[in-house]
């Protein structure tokens, strides 16, 4: 089974094996309203951990998605470029947006559970 592991930024990232799975949760969508655009990186390009990795535009604001974890894209969701509302329809399945190949597993350590996740967003209510 995959560990997911969250940020304070919203965003999710499913591990399997050596690389993760990236996308922004159910509460991200829900704040940023209907998704109609999704710029995603290269495949290749190298990220930081919390640096920009991807930006999501809605109908209310444009916003940055950040890396989890440092590494190096190795896929991406081409089909949010036709369907960028699937990030509304299923945030943790087919409205991901890369795929990392995980430089460092340690910075997973630093990362929320899902049940830590889940007492964060109790908090900004």
């Amino acid at each position: 089974m995959a560990d997911i592991r969250y940020t304070k930024d919203h965003e999710y990232i499913r591990v399997e094996g050596d690389t993760g799975t990236v996308g922004i949760t159910s509460y991200a969508q829900e704040q940023l309203g209907d998704v109609v655009f999704v710029e995603l990186p290269s495949v290749g390009k190298k990220v930081d951990q919390g640096a920009e990795a991807a930006v999501v535009e809605s109908v209310k604001a444009a916003s940055e998605i950040y890396a989890p974890v440092a590494g190096e894209v190795v896929a991406v969701n081409d089909a949010l470029e036709s369907a960028p509302g699937t990030v509304n329809e299923d945030p943790a399945g087919a409205g991901w947006f890369m795929k990392i190949k995980i430089a460092d597993a340690s910075q997973l350590n630093g990362l929320m559970s899902e049940a830590d996740y889940t007492s964060y967003l109790a908090t900004l209510s």
